[in-house]
């Protein structure tokens, strides 16, 4: 159940394990490091030494020789939703930082739209306890849409509120593309409100084009993560944005938009957006820092976009090895592999050899779920025609397909057809107790059982695909009684993932999350799915801002239109579909 808010605020970091990072006067005194220095900066790499002293960089020295190491600034991930990784910022931190991950631009609005101006706060308390630096924006759209039901809604003055805190550094992703364009006062007050506080304004607008794409740069958004073709990124730094080059669990867009590195090195990032824990654990920006490499582009150009041009953009106060600067940096073997021996911040060494030297943080759980047990009544679909609309879902995209297929209907009810891989969908609100919403998707290829989740972007209410309603069933209320997770079952056999933290993060330790987290999805494969990251993917299938056919808690989205649609299409449409 809900926790009483005044035992939240107390605060949300419990206690650590081991001795921690203590700043002792050994790591804090006058150190030298030589190597081959990478002045990003200057655009040039030469032999030489950092000295620094107190955290920050003293001086930076040429030399006529010096080891083969590599000194080079360290790597930021420009665009993340910290949550997705199942992690808080404290044990997110321990598993990036071994990849050489120094900060993170970070979007809470995942938790925002559970908790509110609560669930921000709770980010920033949990990530001031370790020495990543996580700079937090504002979040612009919680809800993300006005056809959904979140748990909590931030409105100007709620912003306007954010935006006067140091801690809040940019206003996070413009999803509401629509309204910008229409010029809706709420979503225009938001940007003014940032654009006062000379804070960034992150965009959001997938396959937005021409006329519009220009009303949307104008109106003082500076960056976009949803680019998928180099074709319409193209378009959009010609209007003066940046594009954030974007490889996650589920949206990958890195070899499509790759070349963007060599034609316009000033203008683009990297970041992941959402990456799930398994995925963390493999790497994270320094992967598509070692690709672009392999791809023959200057390693100068790569790690601006890795380093330089998000600390430019967003102001960030990370070390770009000059003096002055704070000591954040990493060695490296080599710039052709990419292997990071060590990754420093603040002049303190938190990662060695692929160890990371972060002590763990244990932190309190925070949450809010209020919807009682569900029946297998409840999800079922009472058969209005002989068509349907179906959602078509795609590994490694988060845009889908609108289809209409033939409804399998038994007893007067329309039911999953695995055969067609026509499975059924439902999305449970979690808030208050309502009936649920269902259709049909293709993409899954379940042949038993179901999966469930509560990481459903962005009002994270439950999200289900299954076979069967008594399966769907099952799964979901496992995760009503445990207050939030992922699990999948099938006949006797389940696997639950808890997530007691806002019903998107795990207080288990990082490197045995991302362990379980395997294991759920090697099951889940079992069940007959394809995905690599189905849950990564089902999470999304709830997003109405990103087209083309989406269910919310409130029903099934026509995101190309913009309003709510039948599950059950006309004669005409069915016909249409079918030529």
């Amino acid at each position: 159940m809900q926790m009483a808010r005044s035992c939240l605020i107390c605060y949300y970091i419990a206690r650590t394990e081991g001795a921690g990072m203590k700043q002792s006067s050994k790591s804090r005194q006058h150190q030298i490091i030589r190597g081959q220095v990478v002045d990003l900066v200057a655009g040039r790499i030469f032999p030489g030494s950092i000295e620094m002293r107190d955290g920050r960089i003293i001086a930076v020295s040429h030399s006529d020789s010096a080891p083969d190491r590599y000194i080079v600034p360290g790597l930021v991930d420009a665009h993340i939703h910290i949550e997705s990784s199942m992690l808080p910022p404290s044990e997110f931190a321990r598993l990036a930082s071994v990849h050489g991950t120094i900060a993170t631009v970070s979007d809470p609005h995942e938790i925002a739209n559970v908790l509110g101006v609560e669930g921000i706060r709770y980010m920033i308390a949990n990530g001031r306890q370790v020495p990543l630096k996580f700079y937090f924006g504002a979040p612009s759209c919680v809800p993300a849409t006005g056809f959904e039901t979140a748990g909590a809604a931030l409105h100007a003055n709620d912003i306007a509120l954010l935006l006067r805190q140091a801690d809040i550094h940019y206003l996070s992703e413009m999803m509401n593309y629509p309204g910008v364009l229409a010029g809706d006062d709420d979503v225009m007050e938001k940007i003014r409100l940032a654009l006062q506080h000379h804070k960034p304004v992150d965009g959001h607008a997938p396959g937005v084009h021409k006329e519009a794409a220009a009303a949307y740069a104008q109106a003082g958004i500076s960056t976009d993560h949803e680019c998928t073709t180099i074709e319409e990124a193209r378009e959009k730094i010609a209007l003066g944005m940046h594009i954030l080059i974007r490889e996650g669990s589920a949206a990958k867009n890195f070899a499509a938009l790759a070349p963007l590195i060599m034609e316009h090195p000033g203008r683009c990032m990297l970041c992941s957006d959402d990456l799930h824990p398994d995925d963390l654990l493999r790497g994270h920006i320094n992967l598509l820092v070692s690709r672009a490499i392999k791809l023959g582009y200057d390693p100068l150009s790569v790690l601006r976009c890795a380093s330089l041009n998000p600390v430019r953009h967003y102001k960030l106060d990370v070390g770009m090895l000059q003096p002055g600067d704070a000591a954040d940096f990493l060695l490296v073997d080599n710039l052709n592999d990419f292997h990071i021996h060590s990754t420093w911040i603040d002049g303190i060494m938190v990662a060695e050899h692929g160890r990371t030297l972060i002590p763990r943080y244990h932190p309190l759980p925070i949450n809010r779920f209020d919807t009682g047990a569900k029946t297998p009544a409840d999800f079922r679909v009472q058969a209005e025609g002989n068509s349907i609309r179906v959602i078509e879902a795609a590994e490694s995209q988060l845009v889908t397909g609108s289809a209409i297929a033939t409804a399998r209907i038994a007893g007067n009810a329309v039911i999953a057809d695995t055969g067609r891989d026509l499975l059924k969908i439902a999305v449970i609100n979690r808030y208050r107790d309502a009936t649920p919403a269902t259709a049909f998707i293709r993409g899954f290829g379940l042949q038993r059982g179901a999966i469930a989740s509560s990481v459903a972007h962005d009002s994270h209410n439950i999200i289900a695909v299954g076979t069967t309603d008594a399966q769907i069933c099952r799964a979901v209320n496992l995760l009503i009684t445990e207050q939030g997770g992922i699990c999948a079952v099938c006949e006797d056999e389940l696997i639950l993932l808890p997530l007691p933290i806002a019903g998107l993060m795990s207080d288990l330790d990082g490197y045995q999350l991302a362990q379980r987290y395997a294991e759920i999805n090697r099951f889940v494969r079992q069940l007959g799915c394809p995905m690599h990251a189905p849950f990564m993917t089902l999470s999304f299938m709830a997003l109405l801002v990103i087209p083309s056919l989406k269910l919310s808690d409130q029903g099934l989205f026509d995101g190309d239109k913009f309003a709510f649609t039948s599950l059950f299409s006309t004669e005409a449409e069915a016909d249409a579909a079918a030529t």
